[in-house]
């Protein structure tokens, strides 16, 4: 196909040193665990373009269908097609040295990603990668320089190219200026950004299952310090309004 071969070529323009001389700028992923679709797409995207290689070995699927509201049912049907229970963890069965042999490094576990990097750069990632000849996997990325992980939504998103200006500032010194696509993906760039976005969201819920109930629990309890000060304060009123 012409955008394949197109791709090729302006690989070949895109260097390591060049991407090295100015990092991307983080996007605001704007993602919110109260969202239960976004939850449920983003763990229907999870298993199917996730789970082979990266595992969330510290969230147990029956816990996921509680917090995401489905059914044991719809868990079994829609979430687990490798024989798993319900009980399980979120494990995978690629074998460390496996991963080891064929990416470099072993995938890491997803299960606290978001807490560790943060959900603006894992969108800023996941929707970051471009064509680059010069590694194994055929791409780099422009958060993640080097990245031992292919572009596994690359079919959806369409291949893209860094782009590299001037910097004004440091003549001869390229910084990057963002990326271009170079064929047409599978998705519009505002779905697959939305995709992406819920991708997000399910990682960043997995990171603190708790953390929603955490937050209705502490606005319930502002509250009810709140009636209890002013109870307080009348009381206060009632006991000292004779004492002059």
């Amino acid at each position: 196909m012409r955008w394949v071969f197109a791709a090729l070529l302006l690989s070949l323009f895109s260097t390591g040193a060049a991407l090295a001389a100015g990092e991307a700028k983080l996007e605001s992923a704007n993602t919110n665990i109260k969202n239960m679709p976004s939850l449920q797409r983003g763990a229907k995207y999870f298993v199917n373009y996730c789970l082979g290689c990266h595992s969330a070995k510290y969230v147990r699927y029956n816990r996921l269908a509680k917090d995401l509201q489905i059914t044991d049912q719809q868990l079994v049907d829609n979430l687990m097609f490798t024989g798993e229970h319900p009980f399980d963890t979120m494990a995978i069965a690629m074998k460390p040295e496996d991963a080891t042999r064929w990416f470099g490094v072993p995938p890491p576990d997803l299960s606290l990603i978001a807490r560790s990097r943060g959900t603006d750069y894992l969108y800023t990632y996941l929707r970051g990668f471009y064509v680059d000849l010069s590694r194994s996997t055929g791409v780099n990325n422009v958060v993640l320089h080097n990245t031992a992980m292919p572009a596994v939504l690359w079919e959806l998103q369409g291949p893209q190219r860094a782009v590299f200006h001037e910097d004004p500032e440091h003549p001869g010194q390229q910084v990057f200026a963002g990326l271009e696509p170079i064929g047409p993906g599978q998705l519009p760039a505002a779905q697959f950004d939305e995709m992406v976005r819920d991708i997000v969201n399910f990682l960043d819920y997995i990171g603190e299952p708790i953390k929603r109930e955490r937050e209705q629990l502490g606005i319930r309890v502002i509250g009810f310090l709140l009636v209890f000060l002013l109870m307080a304060y009348l009381l206060k009123k009632e006991i000292w309004k004779d004492v002059h």
